[in-house]
């Protein structure tokens, strides 16, 4: 800083108000501490002066798996709207692994950022207690946590879960089987709970064996496929509780010679861009992904500038996008045809 109010002929304490935004400083006299600090390539102390101020004006996200196409579409959204407010992200991986969750939290905490967006892993409140204990500013979302007031941005799953399988039904399918997600995060029991919840107001009887759990992963909905079909009866139609899970199926039906749609229709959840490039593309639940993710910024950003808000609850509506995946029954094409 001495270099730099040498050069451009004025005090430290001058380079220093510049610098720091502390002191209004007259234009011709900051223009020469901006020019001398390029020709020095004088770079401050960022994180010394957002300590200063209170405020490094970074957010954390720790997302369980940042493989998944759906969290990158989400990661997307919070980014685009951090940014526009001049906050800097730092994504973490947990891995859904509650140690590595721990381990991550605990460094977004030494790097003092401003606040967290997080997909907690499993179902336990516990590092989110560890974080409200400590005043974090903290938005959770996609997953709600028993027990826990907090921020929350979700997806309506049950209303996904009643379109996902009315459409088969209306479709004339009634051997409907389910590749579940995890029984502990509740948006996997609550996209189960629409399906089942459609079967019964049809009258369609509801076979256990049928409903099959997987961890949103496509090798999970490849092996959930393999149960369902090496049992009798064998369902004609499949409701997957994520797309990674729906294209696992198609791999499985690919390699045993099943026809999608002719011979199995297919739903997913999500709408990840995949979705539409898959073949036959994908009929899907669309979840709002980058709107999830602005919207997290944007109640982080609230949070983090009054601390005695109440919790919030945002439901985002979700809509059902019919491709190609998809058709009539085999026993429904033979009475339209009668």
């Amino acid at each position: 800083m001495r270099d730099v109010a040498e050069r451009a002929g004025v005090s430290v304490t001058t380079v220093s108000h510049v610098i720091n935004e502390t002191r209004n400083v007259n234009p011709s006299t900051r223009q020469r501490v901006e020019e001398a600090m390029h020709y020095l390539g004088y770079q401050p102390n960022v994180l010394a002066r957002s300590l200063r101020k209170g405020k490094t004006h970074t957010i954390g996200i720790i997302l369980p798996d940042s493989t998944n196409p759906y969290f990158a579409e989400v990661v997307r959204g919070v980014e685009d709207s951090s940014f526009s407010q001049g906050y800097s992200v730092i994504l973490c991986n947990s891995d859904n692994d509650l140690e590595k969750e721990l381990l991550y939290t605990n460094v977004l905490l030494e790097k003092q950022v401003d606040g967290i967006i997080m997909v907690a892993a499993g179902s336990s409140g516990e590092i989110v207690h560890y974080l409200q204990d400590r005043d974090v500013p903290l938005v959770l979302v996609d997953r709600r946590l028993a027990n826990i007031e907090a921020d929350y941005v979700l997806a309506n799953n049950l209303k996904g879960g009643l379109l996902a399988t009315n459409h088969l039904i209306d479709l004339g399918h009634q051997a409907i089987a389910c590749i579940a997600g995890p029984v502990d995060v509740e948006l996997s029991r609550e996209r189960v709970a629409g399906y089942r919840q459609a079967l019964e107001t049809a009258g369609i009887n509801i076979c256990e064996r049928w409903i099959v759990e997987g961890d949103f992963q496509y090798q999970s909905g490849y092996d959930a496929a393999r149960v369902l079909f090496e049992g009798e009866p064998q369902p004609t139609a499949i409701f997957a509780c994520n797309d990674l899970m729906a294209i696992g199926a198609y791999r499985y039906a690919h390699e045993k010679d099943y026809q999608i749609p002719k011979q199995l229709s297919i739903v997913g959840f999500d709408d990840v861009s995949l979705a539409a490039y898959t073949n036959p593309p994908l009929t899907t639940v669309r979840q709002f992904k980058h709107k999830m993710g602005t919207l997290a910024a944007r109640l982080l950003l609230e949070r983090m500038n009054q601390r005695d808000l109440a919790p919030r609850l945002e439901v985002l509506d979700t809509e059902f996008v019919v491709r190609d995946s998809t058709t009539r029954s085999l026993q429904m094409e033979r009475e339209l045809k009668v």
